[in-house]
């Protein structure tokens, strides 16, 4: 349908990029890199990016401020997309050929951008980038949470319903194998962490941390399965929340690794070494990409997005049997599914992808704090506490799903 193929063509090119943002981390394109506009005056003062006036080449920490202006351009695109797309109600509009056409020159639009960021003095931008950037990250946190709960209640859903009409076996064992592996990957995952982040007697807010979570993900799980809940969601299970224990489980180990304090964390590295520009890039950080990939490609390839759950009943109604009789036609042949209504709203399908860049961008550049020491320039305690509470958000998001059918009785949850 011509949605999904307009959601995957923007999601192309978050993509690129964030692989774009990547190359620029290179080692090998340091020294091209500090010729750029916005470094080749340096003055190899740190004032304008860390306050303690430590000094150093611009080259030490260029990757990163490149990093920032390849996403700025991407913000700016999707801010100016997100604002033009406001109240569109089909692809009757004449603005839905912005939205679904001309991707050469949006591209081109986003590339000018890019080429204009790197003339911006540095002077006050990255500090200033980087707390916009934070705000950002941890909202598509959130974003990112609501991605993976729904994929896990579809998940346990199709499992299930296959289950229930083949009888099978191997549906059943598929569910359980499915749930004992994610369990088994959490325990070991807590186990680690008390073993690794737990070993000075001053790490005492990492022992609160991981203990808390792990009582609240036992909490949930033990929730899902509770007769009450199951009266109302008979296809809750431990599936769901085995999947959201892992995850929490990995927003507590990335929020222990930005420690700041380096008894408390063993794993941590400075970006900047005594004799090399080598931009440190942690295992959390390539986990952390791997799972907001797969969240753009979830919310790009299913046939609608969460916020038509909110819409008009018989719209969606509509849609979904314009999708049906749609499937039989031409393989190869883009069908506008939007006519009589959007199967997403595409203002808020920018907002969400300005979310999506600002977190690939703290991503990369290790969730970077400006008035950070050189020491410990990727660790700090603003990007720790953002996965921490965003890690309890999760726990609380979930439990809602569970209880929000006895809750709210007189609605109906699908």
């Amino acid at each position: 349908s011509n949605s999904t193929a307009t959601r995957f063509m923007y999601a192309l090119m978050l993509v690129l990029g964030a692989i774009v943002g990547a190359i620029m981390l290179a080692p090998g394109l340091q020294d091209w890199l500090k010729k750029v506009p916005f470094c080749v005056n340096s003055t190899s003062s740190a004032s304008n990016i860390i306050p303690a006036g430590e000094t150093f080449d611009c080259s030490s920490a260029v990757g990163y401020l490149a990093v920032y202006r390849i996403c700025f351009a991407l913000v700016c695109f999707f801010a100016l997309w997100a604002v033009m797309m406001l109240n569109v109600r089909s692809s009757k509009d004449p603005r839905a050929a912005l939205q679904n056409g001309f991707w050469g020159i949006k591209f081109m639009i986003v590339i000018g951008i890019a080429i204009g960021a790197f003339f911006i003095p540095e002077t006050g931008f990255g500090p200033a980038w980087m707390w916009v950037g934070l705000i950002g990250g941890f909202a598509f946190i959130l974003v990112q949470l609501v991605y993976i709960i729904d994929f896990a209640h579809n998940w346990a859903d199709a499992w299930v319903s296959n289950y229930e009409e083949d009888e099978s076996r191997g549906w059943f064992a598929a569910l359980c194998c499915a749930t004992g592996v994610q369990y088994i990957l959490s325990l070991t995952g807590i186990v680690l962490l008390y073993v690794y982040f737990t070993q000075s007697s001053s790490c005492s807010q990492n022992t609160f941390f991981i203990t808390i979570n792990m009582i609240l993900c036992v909490g949930v799980s033990i929730m899902s399965i509770w007769p009450s809940v199951q009266e109302f969601q008979p296809r809750s299970g431990l599936l769901q929340s085995s999947m959201v224990t892992l995850y929490t489980v990995y927003l507590t180990w990335s929020a222990v690794a930005n420690n700041p304090d380096p008894e408390c964390n063993p794993g941590f590295l400075g970006i900047i070494g005594e004799k090399t520009n080598r931009v440190h890039f942690d295992n959390t950080s390539i986990i952390g990409l791997v799972i907001w990939l797969l969240c753009i490609l979830y919310s790009s390839m299913r046939s609608a997005s969460n916020v038509s759950r909110f819409s008009d009943p018989e719209k969606q109604a509509s849609l979904s049997d314009d999708s049906s009789a749609g499937q039989g036609g031409s393989g190869n042949e883009v069908r506008d599914n939007e006519e009589e209504a959007v199967a997403y709203n595409w203002s808020l399908f920018h907002v969400v992808f300005i979310t999506a860049t600002l977190y690939v961008m703290m991503t990369l550049t290790n969730w970077y704090q400006p008035n950070s020491s050189l020491d410990t320039l990727n660790a700090n305690a603003a990007s720790m506490w953002v996965k921490v509470v965003s890690s309890w958000m999760c726990i609380a998001l979930y439990g809602w799903t569970l209880i929000a059918p006895m809750v709210l009785s007189d609605r109906e949850f699908n």
